[in-house]
C-alpha cells in the first residue's frame, strides 16, 4: 500500500494541471478553433456551433472523470476505497464514459454516411472502439471494487 501512497500525490498535481489544460480547452482554445475553421472555410462555417458544442460536451466528459478520480484518489489516501460510497464516483466514471461515447458513436455514423474519403470514419471508428474498450474495463474494476468492498465488509464483521 506505500507504492500506492506515494503515487497519489504526483497523480493528484497531474489531475490539476490536466483539469486547467481542459478548462482551456473548452473556454478558448476550442471555441476559438472553430471560428477560424467557419472564416478559412466558409463552406464548412455552419459546422463551427455543432462541432463547438460537442467538442465542449467531450471536454465536459473527461472533467466529470478527473473530478471522480480525484474523489477516489482521496478515498484511497484515507484508506476508505473499499467503501460503497466509492462506487458512486466509479459510477460517475462509467456514465462520463458512456455518455462521451453514444455522442461519439452519433459522430461516426453520421461522418461515416456522409464521408467521401474512408480517413475521417476510421479514425472515428478507432475512437469508438477505444472508448468503448475503456468503458468496459470501467465496468469491469467497477465489479472487483464491489467486490472487494464486500470481501472487506464480511471480514470487518467476522473480526
Amino acid at each position: 500500500m506505500i507504492a500506492e501512497h506515494r503515487a497519489v500525490a504526483p497523480l493528484r498535481v497531474f489531475l490539476v494541471v490536466l483539469f486547467a489544460v481542459l478548462v482551456v480547452f473548452q473556454t478558448m482554445s476550442l471555441p476559438g478553433q472553430f471560428a477560424h475553421m467557419a472564416k478559412e472555410s466558409p463552406e464548412d462555417a455552419y459546422l463551427r456551433w455543432p462541432l463547438t458544442a460537442l467538442a465542449v460536451f467531450w471536454v465536459l466528459c473527461v472533467q466529470v472523470v478527473v473530478v471522480a478520480t480525484w474523489m477516489l484518489l482521496a478515498r484511497v489516501k484515507k484508506d476508505r476505497i473499499f467503501d460503497p460510497a466509492s462506487l458512486r464516483w466509479v459510477d460517475a466514471i462509467v456514465w462520463a464514459i458512456a455518455a462521451a461515447w453514444v455522442v461519439l458513436v452519433g459522430v461516426f455514423l453520421y461522418v461515416g454516411f456522409r464521408a467521401d474519403d474512408p480517413g475521417v470514419p476510421m479514425v472515428l471508428f478507432l475512437m469508438v472502439v477505444g472508448v468503448a474498450v475503456l468503458g468496459l474495463l470501467m465496468v469491469v474494476m467497477r465489479a472487483l471494487l464491489r467486490q472487494a468492498t464486500a470481501l472487506r465488509t464480511d471480514m470487518e464483521a467476522v473480526i
